[in-house]
């Protein structure tokens, strides 16, 4: 009986010893600012249940690819979906969490209402060609605004940026002017002489407040929780559209995720549709084909296959579009077969 209850003790005392350890297994990840929102909610809720402290920085989608590389995080970030060569030199599985809107954000103190405008003419905004509020061309689109002789100053973002590749896709898309002089591209060179930076979507939104006469793009969770005005946009079916969850959910539905090349890098801008908002993009994470640590390994497949199963709530609050559950399953099919640590699968 003693031997029994010295054994019970000893093994109490490791189940104790062995539950701090437990609750303070933690993992790092870095990128894209547009999910930042959601996956700061994520990691915080998944904490309180799990004890597992997930700390992300939103560094910009070129910061997270540049740290993938490195090998200096568990997971990496980014909304420039990697093309399938350069996966397969990474050595990394690349999948998408969310989808969400980009919008131009305004700060315009002498008019209330909302602004209307069109892929062109944003383009030749941000092309520098159009300088002044009361542009012939943004008045035509507004012709009821008191719109002032007053200079545009463009926000742009200073960083390597996915949601800068997501913006620039779409005008390169709408303006064969914009394509052949700045492009699409994490970072670009804009033209525009009165234009400042911004890093990431926090820096781009702060510089839209401060500076009366701006227009920026920033994900629309950063518009809405900094309470900055935005443009309706007319999109490709000729309607004007207002963000909204259900506009980018329209866009996204045209998404045929079966037909994505390696890495799911679709692009989701100026999709046709009278309800879709025309620049959405999704928003990827990048981990290791093969995790030097497994338990690292499966604390970020955890994260991720809760997050798929309980953060769709979250990311409707916060203004984002959850996956299909139909790609949830295939990225989660691929994990069983193509993550490993010493080339045995972490979760089957």
């Amino acid at each position: 009986m003693k031997k029994f209850m010295l054994f019970s003790l000893a093994l109490v005392a490791v189940m104790l010893l062995a539950a701090p350890v437990l609750a303070q297994v933690s993992i790092n990840g870095a990128g894209a600012t547009f999910p930042q929102p959601a996956y700061g909610k994520w990691a915080y809720k998944y904490n309180q249940e799990t004890g597992v402290k997930i700390n992300y920085q939103g560094i910009g989608s070129g910061g997270g690819i540049a740290q993938v590389k490195a090998k200096t995080v568990d997971f990496g970030a980014t909304d420039a979906p990697l093309k399938p060569d350069q996966i397969k030199e990474m050595g990394i599985y690349q999948f998408p969490t969310l989808m969400g809107g980009v919008v131009p954000a305004i700060h315009l103190s002498e008019v209330k209402g909302t602004l209307i405008l069109d892929g062109p003419t944003l383009a030749k905004i941000y092309l520098g060609d159009i300088t002044k509020w009361n542009d012939p061309a943004i008045k035509k689109l507004n012709p009821k605004a008191n719109l002032p002789a007053k200079d545009i100053t463009t926000v742009h973002r200073s960083d390597g940026s996915g949601t800068n590749f997501i913006f620039t896709s779409y005008l390169s898309d709408v303006s064969p002017e914009f394509k052949s002089k700045v492009g699409s591209g994490t970072s670009v060179n804009w033209p525009g002489k009165n234009s400042v930076g911004g890093k990431g979507n926090p820096g781009v939104a702060a510089q839209v407040q401060n500076v009366d006469g701006s227009i920026g793009y920033v994900e629309y969770a950063y518009a809405v929780q900094n309470k900055i005005p935005t443009a309706d946009m007319i999109n490709k079916a000729g309607k004007v559209m207002k963000p909204s969850l259900q506009s980018f959910a329209n866009a996204a539905a045209n998404a045929d995720w079966t037909k994505a090349p390696l890495g799911y890098g679709l692009m989701i801008v100026n999709e046709p549709g009278d309800n879709s908002w025309p620049i959405v993009g999704a928003t990827y994470i990048m981990i290791y084909k093969d995790y030097p640590d497994a338990a690292k390994g499966k604390a970020v497949l955890d994260f991720f296959s809760w997050s798929f199963k309980n953060g769709g709530g979250i990311a409707k609050e916060l203004d984002y579009v959850s996956l299909p559950e139909s790609v949830v399953k295939m990225v989660e099919a691929d994990w069983a077969k193509e993550i490993t640590s010493g080339g045995k699968p972490i979760k089957k």
